[in-house]
C-alpha cells in the first residue's frame, strides 16, 4: 500500500509527513483492499485559526473513500481523520463480507 503525501504550496517537514506516514498506514489493518492513499495538505488563507486542511483519499478496489478536516495543526486533523475513514473502511468491510 503506497501513501503519498501532498503539500499544496509550503513544504511540509519531515517530522509531519512521518507523523502521517505512521498514522495512515495503519489503516490497511482495517480493509486489506487498500491500493493506495493521497493525503493532500493546503493552509487556507483566512484568519480562521483552523486553517490547516487536510484531505484523505483512500483508493479501495471498486470505491474511493475520501474525507476532509480543518483544523489548527495539521497532526490534530490527521487524527480525526484516521477515525472517520476507519469507519468507512470497516463498513466496506462488512458489507464485502454481506455478498
Amino acid at each position: 500500500m503506497e501513501v503519498k503525501i501532498n503539500a499544496v504550496g509550503f513544504s511540509a517537514s519531515s517530522q509531519l509527513e512521518d507523523f502521517i506516514q505512521k498514522k495512515i498506514s495503519k489503516l490497511d489493518k482495517y480493509n486489506d483492499s487498500i491500493l493506495r492513499i493521497e493525503v493532500n495538505l493546503k493552509l487556507e488563507k483566512d484568519d480562521n485559526l483552523e486553517n490547516k486542511v487536510v484531505e484523505v483519499r483512500v483508493d479501495v478496489k471498486g470505491q474511493d473513500v475520501f474525507a476532509k478536516k480543518n483544523a489548527r495543526k495539521f497532526e490534530d486533523a490527521v487524527d480525526e481523520l484516521y477515525d472517520v475513514v476507519k469507519r468507512q473502511l470497516v463498513k466496506i468491510k462488512e458489507k464485502e463480507r454481506e455478498k
